[in-house]
C-alpha cells in the first residue's frame, strides 16, 4: 500500500492537464508552442474556469443540510460556524494553493496533485497516511453523491404524486433505481480521457448548484414572509422538546461534520489549480479563484442555512428540497432536483477523476509497454479514444461506489462523516505542516504556535463529528433493511 501511495505521488497522477492519457510526457520540439514549461500539454485554465470547478466542487450536496445543521446549533452558532469554517478553509486552501510549485512560487517544480505536494514537502510516510485520507474521502464523497442524486430524482416523481393526490398520500419512492440510473449515466462521463474535458461540464453544474440553491432560498424566504414557519430559537433545538440531551449533544456534533462536508474542496484544489495556465504564477490565480469561490458559496450558505431554518424551525428537514417542507409550486420543486442532478453528475466526476489518474498512472508506469494499459482506440471519427483500463476499471469503480450507496442510503449521517475524516486531514493539517516547512517557519515561534493551534482545534472537530456521525450511522442500521430503503 505504501509503495503503491509513493508511486501514485511520484508519476503525477494527473487529473487535471494530462495525466489520464497516460503517456510519458512529450519532450518539447516541433509544435513546441503548444506543449508547457514541463513538456506536457498547454494548460488553458483561468481564474473563471478554476472558480466553476471550486463552486462545482464546493455547493454540492452539502448546501441542503444547511438548514437542518442550523436548527440544531441555533440562531448565534450556526451562523458563526459558517463564517469560521469558511474562514478556515479560505485561509488553508491558500496555504496550499503555495505549494503547488517547490521552490520558486513561478518558475520551480510542479506538483501534479494533492499528493505530489505532500512528498515534495513531507516526506514518504506522509504520502502512505494522505493517501489514505484522500482517497477514502474521494471514494466516500462519490457515494454520497450517488445517495443524494438519487434522493433528488425520487423526489422528482414525489412531487407530482403529492401534487395529483394531495400532501397525505403515500408517495415514497424506493432510491434503489435511481441509484442505478445513476451509475449507468457516470459510467459514461467516467470514460473522458482527463480533468480539462470537465470544463464545459463543471461550468454547466456550477449553473445548476446556483439554481437549486438560489430556488431553495426563495422557497424559504417566501415561506417566512407568509409567517407559516416553525419555531426557532437561539440555542436550536430544545433539550426536552424536540431531542434529549444525548441526541443534542450527537446531532450538534454532527452538524458540524455536515458544515465541514460543505466546504469540502481542498483534496482537489491542486489538481484544479494545475489546470491554470502560466504565467501570471498559479498560486496568484488560484487565490483569486478560491476567494471568488468560497466567498460566494459562503454567501449562499448564510442564507440557505438562516432562511431554511428561519422557515422550518426546529423541524428543519435533513434535506430541504427532498425533505419535503416545499410542496408547491411542484414544478419548481421538480426543477430544482433536475438541477441538483445534473450537477451532481459533474461533481461525482471532478471528484472521481484524481482517483482514476492515480490508478491509471501508477498501472501505467509499472507495465509500460502494456497495450491494454496504454494504447488508446480512436472512435467516433478519431474524436473520441477508449482506453480498455479505463473502460474496466472506470467502470468497475462506478459500480463499486453505487453498490455501497445502496448498501448505505443515510444522508445526513454519510454527509457528517465524510466532512469529519476529510476536513482535519486535508483541508488543514497537510496545508499547515507543507506551508511551515516551505516558509521555514521556525519551530515555537509566535507564527508556528498559531498555525498548530488552528491545527489541533480543527483536530477536536473533526473527531468529536466522526464519532457523531458513526454513532447516528449505528442507530439508522437498528431500522434499515437493505434495498428496501424509501425516501
Amino acid at each position: 500500500m505504501t509503495q503503491d501511495l509513493e508511486m501514485a505521488a511520484r508519476h503525477g497522477g494527473n487529473g487535471a492537464a494530462d495525466g489520464a492519457y497516460y503517456y510519458p510526457p512529450p519532450r518539447a520540439g516541433a509544435g513546441g508552442e503548444d506543449l508547457d514549461d514541463d513538456g506536457r500539454k498547454k494548460r488553458t485554465g483561468t481564474v473563471w474556469t478554476a472558480s466553476a470547478h471550486i463552486i462545482t466542487a464546493v455547493i454540492g450536496s452539502g448546501v441542503l443540510s444547511l438548514a437542518w445543521s442550523t436548527a440544531q446549533l441555533g440562531w448565534i452558532v450556526g451562523p458563526i460556524t459558517l463564517m469560521i469554517f469558511a474562514f478556515i478553509t479560505y485561509y488553508t486552501s491558500s496555504l496550499l494553493a503555495d505549494c503547488y510549485r517547490s521552490g520558486d512560487q513561478a518558475t520551480g517544480k510542479r506538483n501534479y496533485t494533492y499528493m505530489d505536494a505532500v512528498a515534495a514537502y513531507l516526506g514518504r510516510w506522509q504520502v502512505w497516511s494522505c493517501g489514505i485520507f484522500q482517497y477514502v474521502n474521494l471514494v466516500g464523497t462519490a457515494v454520497g453523491y450517488t445517495i443524494t442524486a438519487s434522493i433528488s430524482a425520487a423526489a422528482v416523481h414525489k412531487a407530482n404524486c403529492f401534487h395529483k393526490k394531495g400532501h397525505a398520500a403515500d408517495c415514497s419512492q424506493y432510491d434503489t433505481m435511481y441509484m442505478v440510473v445513476f451509475g449507468i449515466v457516470q459510467i459514461f462521463f467516467s470514460q473522458l480521457p482527463n480533468f480539462s474535458d470537465l470544463s464545459w461540464l463543471s461550468i454547466l453544474a456550477a449553473i445548476m448548484s446556483f439554481s437549486y440553491s438560489s430556488i431553495a432560498v426563495g422557497l424559504s424566504l417566501a415561506r417566512t414572509i407568509s409567517g407559516s414557519t416553525g419555531k426557532t430559537t437561539l440555542t436550536g433545538t430544545e433539550v426536552g422538546v424536540d431531542v434529549d440531551s444525548a441526541q443534542k449533544i450527537w446531532m450538534a456534533l454532527q452538524a458540524l461534520g455536515n458544515i465541514a462536508f460543505a466546504y469540502s474542496y481542498s483534496m482537489i484544489l491542486i489538481e484544479i489549480q494545475d489546470t491554470v495556465k502560466s504565467p501570471p504564477a498559479e498560486n496568484k490565480t488560484m487565490k483569486k479563484a478560491t476567494l471568488l469561490g468560497v466567498s460566494t458559496t459562503t454567501a449562499f450558505y448564510m442564507l440557505a442555512g438562516c432562511l431554511g431554518y428561519a422557515a422550518f424551525g426546529n423541524a428543519a428537514p435533513g434535506n430541504i428540497l427532498t425533505g419535503f417542507g416545499f410542496y408547491e409550486p411542484y414544478w419548481l420543486i421538480d426543477f430544482a432536483n433536475v438541477c441538483i442532478v445534473v450537477h451532481l453528475v459533474g461533481a461525482y466526476q471532478v471528484f472521481s477523476q484524481p482517483i482514476f489518474a492515480a490508478v491509471e498512472t501508477e498501472l501505467a508506469s509499472r507495465w509500460p509497454n502494456s497495450k491494454f494499459i496504454n494504447r488508446e482506440h480512436p472512435l467516433v471519427a478519431g474524436r473520441f479514444n477508449v482506453n480498455m483500463l479505463r473502460l474496466t476499471w472506470r467502470t468497475v469503480f462506478v459500480v463499486v461506489s453505487t453498490v455501497l450507496a445502496i448498501v448505505m442510503p443515510f444522508f445526513n449521517d454519510i454527509l457528517g462523516f465524510l466532512g469529519a475524516i476529510g476536513f482535519w486531514p486535508l483541508t488543514v493539517y497537510y496545508p499547515v505542516e507543507m506551508y511551515i516547512r516551505q516558509r521555514r517557519i521556525q519551530k515555537f515561534s509566535t507564527r508556528w504556535l498559531a498555525l498548530e493551534t488552528l491545527s489541533f482545534l480543527c483536530f477536536l472537530v473533526s473527531l468529536a463529528s466522526a464519532v457523531a456521525s458513526i454513532e447516528g450511522v449505528t442507530e439508522s442500521l437498528k431500522h434499515y433493511v437493505p434495498f428496501k430503503t424509501k425516501s
